[in-house]
């Protein structure tokens, strides 16, 4: 373990993060936790603990290397999955007020354990899809950032996302190596959803050949309330 260790605080000092040793440990039995469960529940292909720490830990840690994450935000990460990036997020800004949205309930159950043992609290681990809960008046255009990692196209993922984000926030979409097409195909409808895409930024992961990119859209206008759309919608006909 003590080479995670090193992994870890050696990758977010390559990123320009600090973290303490509190910080550290949680990760650590957070790696633990999903280890674990995953023999159970299948959360995640990413079982070797070097990947994890690069590919999951690191990864997610992108977000706050962008200066978009604050911690007196208050934030929601759709499609959380396992925990990504919402869980290392949470450890690294535990003023943060953290939303963590899926739709496998033995997901949330696993963050609902993960967020008792590791003392998250303003941790919130919810059970739904994001077209039901994006329409909420608890959630709707609530939140200050919005992470997502889903691999659906950035037209599809905004959909689902943006109605989260006030206006004035920010929805941080993590890409892979597909990213500018993306962005030319989907800039309408991410016009169309009230926000404009401000920026990108690209990540080497310490530890590995792989780039990541995260795009940064701005919640420039209230979303119309047309949106999202109803369950499937957005996936089989997307806003051009």
């Amino acid at each position: 373990m003590d080479r995670m260790v090193r992994l870890l605080k050696e990758g977010t000092e390559q990123m320009g993060l600090l973290i303490n040793e509190e910080q550290t440990d949680r990760m650590m039995r957070y790696m633990g936790m999903l280890v674990e469960w995953n023999a159970k529940f299948n959360l995640t292909s990413i079982t070797d603990k070097q990947d994890i720490v690069t590919k999951h830990f690191l990864d997610s840690l992108t977000c706050a290397a962008t200066g978009y994450v604050h911690n007196r935000h208050r934030a929601i990460d759709v499609g959380t999955g396992a925990g990504f990036p919402g869980i290392p997020l949470k450890i690294v800004y535990p003023g943060m007020e953290m939303t963590l949205l899926d739709s496998l309930n033995k997901r949330i159950e696993f963050l609902k354990y993960v967020a008792v043992r590791l003392g998250l609290e303003g941790s919130e681990p919810l059970h739904g899809r994001a077209e039901d809960m994006a329409r909420s008046p608890v959630h709707r255009e609530k939140y200050d950032v919005c992470f997502s990692r889903a691999v659906a196209h950035l037209s599809v993922v905004g959909e689902y996302c943006l109605p989260f984000v006030k206006v004035g926030g920010v929805f941080l979409a993590m890409k892979g190596p597909g990213y500018l097409e993306e962005i030319k195909e989907a800039d309408k409808a991410v016009h169309i959803l009230g926000g404009e895409i401000a920026d990108t930024r690209e990540f080497r992961l310490p530890f590995t050949d792989i780039n990541h990119y995260i795009i940064i859209i701005r919640k420039q206008r209230a979303t119309g309330s047309e949106y999202p759309r109803k369950a499937g919608r957005p996936t089989k006909k997307p806003l051009r």
